[in-house]
């Protein structure tokens, strides 16, 4: 009777995104609004959903997406690793042209922490010679 939904989980920076694909007609909610309102920026809503342009499946799957932590852009990163992931487990062969776009790797970039003795990661307080 139901379609089977496949479920699975993309990250970025500190930013999950659960993602729920079915087969369908399209329709993409992200937080229970459309990709373009939620991410606000073209270039995050088009970073978000471009596995699906790499597949031309944009038409054939519903997706529902609850994106959590971090900013927009960590969450649009962490939202095309779960959109890839769950059209991988849909089908899969097309695990080689997500792979070869770039799709399916995890973006190991975060934060570098702040270490003690100075104002930030990296910056250092200014040196005094006397």
């Amino acid at each position: 009777m139901s379609e089977k939904t496949y479920v699975t989980i993309g990250r970025r920076k500190t930013a999950s995104a659960r993602v729920r694909l079915t087969r369908g007609t399209g329709k993409v909610i992200v937080n229970g609004k459309s990709p373009a309102d939620y991410f606000k920026a073209e270039d995050f809503t088009r970073a978000a959903l471009s596995p699906l342009t790499t597949v031309e499946m944009s038409d054939q799957v519903d997706i529902t997406v609850k994106a959590e932590g971090g900013g927009l852009n960590g969450q649009a990163g962490a939202t095309r690793l779960g959109i890839a992931r769950a059209l991988e487990k849909l089908n899969e062969e097309l695990r080689s042209p997500l792979k070869k776009d770039g799709h399916m790797k995890r973006d190991p970039r975060s934060r570098e922490r702040k270490k003690s003795g100075q104002p930030g990661a990296r910056k250092r307080f200014q040196f005094s010679k006397r």
